[in-house]
């Protein structure tokens, strides 16, 4: 995968797979640390020991449609290649939270890539999933909540042309805030 954003992507599906209601996204970006950091956690019907234990095999996958695995143990590769960490917790009805760090400033680490599509796709597609997402940059932070968005939404569909035309615009002005705070 060339972006961080195509294995937000990949990990969010897989919840979806295991049937998450809520799906948490967090990037940490410090940049007097020099750290980014990825957490996914979700409510899913997460993973007993045995399937923990090979999730990071690329020869492994739950899925019937195709026989590899390779997204989480790609996303494994990525942060160690960019000096970083790995790690996944799971616990069978209980869900899944998959941490990967990087240098923020190695030649390797790859580029976050187009989180927002990421988080559009995400959204219209699956709008009966309540997705939180957070970025941190430094000491500022952007919040996108789906509950609160559908609140605000007063009963109109994420999915509809309204609540896509809202959650663009949302996105769209909580990266120029981030963004211009850098």
């Amino acid at each position: 995968m060339e972006d961080l954003s195509l294995h937000i992507l990949d990990i969010a599906e897989n919840s979806i797979q295991a049937r998450a209601k809520n799906i948490s996204i967090s990037i940490q970006e410090n940049m007097q640390k020099d750290i980014l950091s990825l957490d996914i956690n979700d409510n899913g019907c997460g993973m007993d020991e045995k399937t923990l234990k090979e999730a990071l095999n690329p020869f492994f996958t739950t899925k019937k449609e195709r026989r590899f695995g390779l997204g989480l143990s790609m996303l494994a590769e990525s942060a160690r290649a960019a000096n970083g960490q790995f790690s996944i917790e799971s616990k069978p009805g209980k869900g899944t939270h998959i941490r990967a760090t990087f240098q923020a400033s190695h030649i390797d680490r790859k580029p976050l890539g187009d989180i927002s599509t990421t988080l559009l796709t995400l959204i219209i597609g699956n709008p009966e999933i309540d997705i939180v997402y957070t970025h941190t940059l430094d000491r500022f932070n952007y919040l996108l909540d789906t509950q609160k968005i559908k609140k605000q939404m007063n009963g109109i569909p994420l999915s509809s042309p309204e609540g896509m035309k809202f959650i663009r615009k949302n996105i769209k002005e909580g990266f120029k805030r981030l963004r211009r705070n850098k």
